[in-house]
């Protein structure tokens, strides 16, 4: 599988880079960055994955989160892909409304016509790209992380606790946390994946939390004065299901703070600290 790259640029001593690819998930060319910390140029280094949320491309985090030094400083690469299939026969909302279709794809394997061809995204993510990133770039795919915001919080949980020990950390910026439970998942999971709602749980944090077969430590953070707070994201419900299953969580509720890159930047120092020290051990 060819790539071409389409972007370079010098950060911290390292290489922010994108790329396009055609994906055999997707069924369509894909795009995404990677960040490769000055570590990379003398062996393989550890990985974080970071997925983006609603409305993103992989550009919104490699611009604004402010990862670059820190990620430099540990000598952690960054995988950023683009947030859902794109292009000529990739459908999107019949409204073009920003929280379903293209930049929505909420990290699932859609089963509904007409998305299951192109939003086969939860494949994308834990198989296809980490195989072409690995086999790529100086990339210890052994030692790797995920993370995510809002969607891509959702994400990153869901896949994180379905693969047990392929991930050493997983931390969420403002997940949404019980997608069976609030309207952006009620739209999302039902288009996608339609109305029955135990397939809905398969890409639930709430609902993995109970059997979930790897206790990984979840890091949470969440702003107090994130408009989102109560009707999409209530992080008290995840905090009830760790509590109930006796899973790891570190719930971090910032006073003040509200749903923008303005608070992932603030706090990204924590997130890559957490990862690093479970991958670059």
């Amino acid at each position: 599988m060819s790539l071409e790259q389409i972007g370079s640029v010098k950060s911290f001593g390292g290489d922010q880079l994108r790329f396009t690819h055609r994906s055999d998930a997707c069924k369509c060319d894909m795009t995404f960055a990677v960040y490769l910390p000055p570590a990379a140029q003398n062996g393989k280094v550890p990985v974080l994955y970071w997925l983006s949320g609603l409305t993103c491309t992989d550009e919104n985090f490699v611009t604004k989160a402010c990862a670059q030094a820190y990620a430099s400083e540990h000598g952690v690469a960054i995988i950023a892909p683009d947030t859902s299939p794109r292009g000529e026969g990739v459908p999107d909302d019949p409204d073009a409304a920003y929280d379903f279709g293209l930049a929505a794809s909420f990290y699932v394997n859609a089963t509904q016509a007409p998305w299951a061809e192109h939003y086969q995204m939860y494949d994308y993510i834990v198989e296809e790209l980490p195989a072409l990133v690995n086999d790529s770039f100086s990339i210890d795919g052994t030692r790797q992380g995920i993370s995510g915001h809002s969607m891509g919080g959702h994400g990153a949980l869901t896949i994180a606790l379905k693969n047990p020990g392929r991930y050493k950390s997983v931390s969420a910026f403002a997940p949404i946390v019980a997608p069976s439970r609030c309207a952006w998942g009620h739209k999302a999971l039902g288009g996608y994946l339609g109305e029955d709602r135990d397939a809905w749980a398969a890409y639930d944090a709430c609902a993995l939390i109970a059997d979930a077969p790897q206790r990984l430590p979840l890091l949470v953070d969440q702003g107090g004065a994130d408009s989102f707070l109560e009707e999409q994201l209530m992080p008290h419900l995840l905090e009830e299901a760790c509590t109930k299953a006796g899973h790891p969580l570190t719930l971090r509720m910032q006073p003040g703070y509200d749903h923008s890159y303005y608070f992932i930047a603030t706090f990204m120092q924590d997130h890559v600290r957490h990862h690093a020290e479970a991958i670059c051990a």
